[in-house]
């Protein structure tokens, strides 16, 4: 099996090195024709604006948009979440186009600046009872986008409740039939 990872911008070598170490053959996607022949796709972390600019220039959303039409599973952390959702806000000024293709808003840099960073354990009850495996997972919030709604394809894995006073909760962690690599990764591989 080869999954690709977007090495464009941002943290696609740790991606590939956890890839590598779980036995896969990871290969760095940067042009349209390196998406053949593969199993997946992840888009990593990194800054979303770029990412998208850096798309544009190497002509590579209508081959990304065609490879998550085909059924193949795609899974975005950080910025990767950004650039899949169908709709996007705090983006920067002049917007940003989006890969889309995964049915839920997101608000970019949510939690703030760098500064704002922080580390949480999140119970992962569903996840747990249907891979197994520890019933929290280790979440890093460094300038992160928050999930505010998802459509009815998307299963929520996790949440992390805003401080008291805030009406809505921020989804965070989920999975639908274009994320289910998420499953691949999640237990052998902890750190990212």
């Amino acid at each position: 099996m080869a999954v690709g990872v977007l090495a464009l911008q941002g943290s696609f070598n740790e991606h590939i090195a956890c890839l590598r170490k779980l036995g896969v053959d990871a290969v760095e996607v940067r042009k349209p024709e390196q998406l053949a022949g593969l199993s997946g796709l992840i888009i990593p972390g990194g800054e979303s604006t770029t990412m998208a600019k850096l798309a544009e220039k190497n002509k590579l959303f209508p081959a990304l948009r065609e490879f998550g039409r085909s059924g193949k599973p795609i899974w975005g952390t950080c910025a990767g979440l950004i650039f899949l959702a169908d709709r996007a806000s705090g983006v920067k000024a002049g917007g940003q186009e989006l890969l889309g293709g995964l049915d839920c808003s997101v608000h970019r840099n949510f939690f703030g600046s760098q500064l704002n960073s922080f580390e949480v354990e999140l119970p992962v009850p569903a996840l747990a009872s249907q891979e197994g495996g520890s019933t929290t997972c280790r979440a890093v919030f460094i300038r992160a986008p928050a999930i505010f709604d998802v459509g009815p394809s998307v299963d929520v894995l996790a949440e992390y409740p805003l401080a008291p006073g805030q009406a809505v909760e921020v989804l965070l962690f989920f999975t639908s039939i274009s994320c289910k690599i998420l499953y691949l990764l999640s237990p052998a591989c902890t750190r990212w």
